[in-house]
């Protein structure tokens, strides 16, 4: 009978009591969390000083078969569990994980064998029999909107609360990156000494990365027609070293972001619908509203158009790309706002 998949919550619970599946496979984009879930894994099976005889690690990529499968086999030293790790399992060929099939019918009690990968070819021999007879976790990739969470749920373990204010622009300069995430955290922590509450002075004084602002702040120029602003802004991330197809990128992915809420509102959807429709946060909607309604639809097709034009100049001519992003901006200004 096949396992049921387990979710990180489940598995949680599961190292909580310390209860550890002989057999485990770690896998999905968010690496993240997998990695977490790793580390976590080793310091409850394995102590430290005993992990030069009862922790073994391998790499998918080199790894053979038939030694996994007499390391899983050994009996633990001194301690009462053996740790296997096959990291990028994925990388095995079909030929070694057939290897391993006669240890997943009978796999040693005493050994966790953990393997992790970023997806499982489910046609495989190998995975079919692990399904039936291990735990599968799959760390899914976070979305957008899910971030604000994180942060909230991430700066708790340290103590630490943020203003609201304070949690938009965080969200909004860090991304969504994990672990980039949990580092600008732990510097946000460091940087508070005995406060507890995180305001927005705090989160500009830390929190370095200012692309995203900078591209919400160029779009807001736009939309007003503000074209000396909107000029000083992108001569900005250029001069921070932002490469000219990544402003682009930035810019195109925000215009579809406001074109999906402007056919949104168009239909008569309610503000959190729209939140949800253009995967943000609600914390972020108020902002990307008031430049909504400086966009008549009828405006979105002309613009797309203009940052493909620039799109295909930027990657087969050899024009200047601060011209041609400037060309642009200045473009998108001086066409009428009528709808």
């Amino acid at each position: 009978m096949a396992s049921k998949p387990m979710t990180p919550g489940a598995l949680k619970k599961a190292f909580k009591a310390r209860q550890f599946p002989s057999l485990l496979l770690l896998y999905g984009e968010e690496r993240f969390f997998l990695e977490e879930t790793l580390e976590k894994l080793l310091q409850l099976v394995v102590p430290s000083e005993s992990r030069d005889f009862n922790y073994n690690l391998f790499h998918g990529k080199t790894a053979r078969g038939a030694e996994i499968y007499d390391t899983a086999r050994t009996f633990p030293v001194f301690s009462t569990l053996r740790l296997v790790v096959v990291r990028d399992a994925q990388l095995l060929p079909a030929a070694e994980l057939d290897q391993l099939l006669p240890y997943l019918q009978d796999p040693v009690a005493e050994t966790v064998l953990v393997l992790t990968a970023d997806k499982v070819d489910g046609r495989r021999k190998f995975y079919q029999q692990f399904k039936k007879r291990g735990s599968l976790v799959e760390f899914k990739k976070y979305y957008e909107n899910q971030i604000p969470t994180f942060v909230r749920d991430r700066a708790e373990l340290s103590g630490v609360a943020f203003a609201e204010g304070a949690m938009a622009l965080f969200c909004r300069r860090v991304g969504s990156n994990l672990q980039e995430i949990a580092g600008e955290l732990d510097k946000l922590a460091t940087y508070l000494g005995e406060r507890t509450l995180v305001d927005v002075d705090d989160v500009r004084a830390i929190v370095s990365d200012m692309r995203i602002d900078s591209v919400f702040e160029l779009t807001d120029a736009i939309g007003r027609q503000n074209s000396s602003r909107a000029l000083s802004l992108l001569n900005r991330l250029l001069a921070d070293g932002t490469a000219p197809l990544v402003v682009l990128a930035m810019m195109a992915r925000h215009f579809r972001q406001m074109w999906k809420a402007r056919y949104l509102l168009d239909q008569g959807v309610g503000k959190k619908e729209v939140a949800r429709g253009v995967g943000i946060n609600p914390y972020f909607l108020d902002g990307l509203m008031q430049q909504v309604h400086a966009f008549p639809a009828s405006r979105y097709q002309g613009i797309f158009e203009q940052l493909l034009e620039v799109d295909l100049a930027l990657k087969s001519s050899g024009a200047h790309a601060s011209a041609l992003l400037e060309g642009l901006v200045l473009g998108i200004c001086r066409r009428d706002h009528s709808a």
